[in-house]
């Protein structure tokens, strides 16, 4: 459970009548549409499931106004704090369904019912993860030694030994991008390495090591990781990144209609409006760069449209 919500945050839901917005997702996404809302003397409420990828960075260090960087779950915590001071109510539990009510939506959580005149979907997405025990894979990301975005911490591994598990056309690509950091790459896999003629010989060319055995189980030390191979061959390097792909939290989305780019990721207008009207998405769960800085960005764009359509609905814009 996400530490910045609260499964009984202010007076107990039950759909008492209709809120102006719910929030689906309480990332950097649906944290700064909350702020933004309740300044604008919205009704808002959030459900989190407090699965967000924010809550797995053991330090950003490319979020600005934070030198030093800020550690993800400090980030949540302080936007969750800015929200609640302007009246946004942050609840912790899961969105099982939400379906249009008239020019109303209806949402069933596990914190209660709820009735919204509009809904943003800040629901993120899961990063395909290598086949390890919670745990380890909680400790190895909070030691830096398991990594997923070489945008976020790059700058981190500058001349370390690197691996990337993901022996694709995909991992190569985050391959390539690593040697901005370091000449150390090596490209490893779960099921052996798929690379046409022409990516290998572009990863040969540009001095990256490709294991062709797949690796079969993996031990995190105290500075480095060792990945057992099929083979019966070890390799060890410094810090490991998966490149294994992700996927969309869509499933709220996709019940309701809304289009998706790929079958993946939400589209919409450059306002964050899907093509349900009252349906908005915003932060990694719409096309474009995860980050969080975008992420805040399209949470932003989404609170003023939100906003500025309900004032269209009730009259208080000037008419065209």
């Amino acid at each position: 459970m996400a530490d910045h919500l609260s499964s009984d945050d202010g007076e107990q839901p039950g759909r008492p009548g209709p809120i102006d917005c719910l929030i689906v997702g309480g990332g950097p996404a649906g944290l700064t549409a909350a702020i933004y809302l309740a300044r604008f003397r919205r009704s808002v409420v959030i459900v989190d499931g407090g699965q967000g990828r924010t809550r797995m960075i053991p330090r950003a260090r490319n979020q600005a106004g934070y030198p030093g960087g800020i550690v993800g779950t400090d980030l949540l915590d302080n936007m969750a704090a800015q929200a609640r001071e302007y009246g946004a109510r942050l609840l912790a539990g899961e969105v099982s369904g939400i379906r249009p009510e008239g020019a109303l939506f209806a949402a069933d959580t596990t914190a209660g019912a709820f009735c919204a005149r509009a809904v943003l979907l800040a629901t993120g997405v899961v990063n395909h993860r290598p086949p390890l025990d919670e745990a380890v894979h909680a400790d190895a990301v909070a030691r830096g030694l398991l990594r997923y975005c070489p945008i976020c911490d790059g700058f981190e591994q500058t001349g370390r030994r690197i691996g990337v598990l993901g022996g694709n056309r995909h991992g190569l690509a985050e391959a390539l991008f690593l040697l901005t950091y370091s000449p150390q790459i090596t490209l490893l896999s779960l099921t052996g390495e798929a690379l046409t003629a022409d990516e290998r010989a572009q990863a040969e060319a540009a001095g990256i090591r490709i294991i062709e055995a797949p690796v079969s189980a993996f031990s995190f030390g105290e500075a480095a990781v060792t990945l057992t191979l099929a083979d019966g061959g070890t390799v060890t390097v410094d810090t490991l990144y998966a490149a294994l792909g992700s996927h969309t939290r869509n499933a709220l989305g996709k019940d309701l209609g809304t289009a998706l780019a790929g079958g993946q990721c939400f589209e919409t207008d450059p306002h964050q409006r899907t093509n349900i009207p009252g349906i908005y998405a915003a932060g990694d769960a719409v096309e474009g760069l995860d980050q969080i800085s975008v992420a805040m960005g399209t949470g932003a764009r989404a609170a003023v449209a939100i906003h500025n359509d309900l004032r269209a609905r009730d009259g208080q814009t000037l008419e065209d």
